[in-house]
């Protein structure tokens, strides 16, 4: 590895080190697990993230490596990607070229950190492609987990965006649904009992991708280790 303190990193660099530390095994894996292999080297997150740590944060090295359209390169370029440099804009614009739900899901971890990406919920969910509409709920599920200061409110109005998608039965979006609900109501005691009842209501739904999702979300809230967690049983 390269990496020695206060070197520059290049574009080429990075797409060297990339192809020495990938392999065939990695790729078939990736693949198995639904991510598009055409443009990636088969490099795993256990090499990524401390190459990032290696290369540092830099913005400029991100956007050159985002536009190199290989998988692992906007891997790195989303690690590489400080959450306050992660605008709005960048990260739209960035979706428009994600078509695995690996990056949705990096990305959208990234720009959960900002506290103004909860602005980009509704229109993301109002977005018929399948990743962009997985970013919407996997960002609501994000920043339940890292916005710590968020208003329970916030999570509370996401609630209808989530009934309303619960019946899309495309895979990476009806995961992402049940997810976000699951985070909401594991994120507070006053969320539980709303984000509960509404998987509920889904689990009693006639669409099926809707019971899915109900079901699911329903396996984990109602269950003892939530419920303790939360403060909601004695211990």
């Amino acid at each position: 590895m390269k990496g020695r303190e206060g070197e520059h990193w290049t574009v080429d660099d990075v797409l060297a080190e990339l192809r020495s530390s990938g392999s065939d095994t990695n790729r078939a894996g990736m693949a198995r697990f639904g991510i598009e292999i055409d443009q990636a080297f088969g490099v795993p997150m256990s090499v990524l993230r401390p190459l990032a740590k290696e290369i540092g944060r830099s913005p400029e090295l991100a956007r050159e490596l985002w536009a190199t359209g290989f998988h692992e390169a906007r891997l790195l370029a989303i690690l590489l990607t400080p959450a306050k440099a992660m605008t709005s804009e960048q990260a739209l614009t960035w979706l428009e070229d994600i078509g695995s739900w690996d990056l949705c899901d990096q990305l959208t971890n990234i720009l959960a950190r900002r506290a103004d990406s909860n602005a980009l919920v509704p229109k993301l969910a109002l977005d018929e492609r399948e990743f962009v509409k997985r970013a919407a709920f996997a960002l609501i599920a994000w920043r339940a987990v890292h916005a710590k200061k968020a208003p329970d409110a916030e999570f509370l109005e996401d609630l209808e965006l989530i009934r309303k998608a619960s019946s899309d039965g495309r895979n990476f979006v009806w995961k992402a649904v049940h997810w976000a609900l699951r985070q909401i109501g594991k994120r507070s005691a006053q969320l539980h009992g709303p984000a509960l009842a509404l998987a509920l209501e889904l689990q009693a739904s006639d669409d099926k991708t809707t019971r899915r999702v109900g079901k699911e979300a329903v396996k984990e809230l109602d269950s003892e280790k939530v419920r303790r967690r939360l403060g909601l049983l004695s211990r």
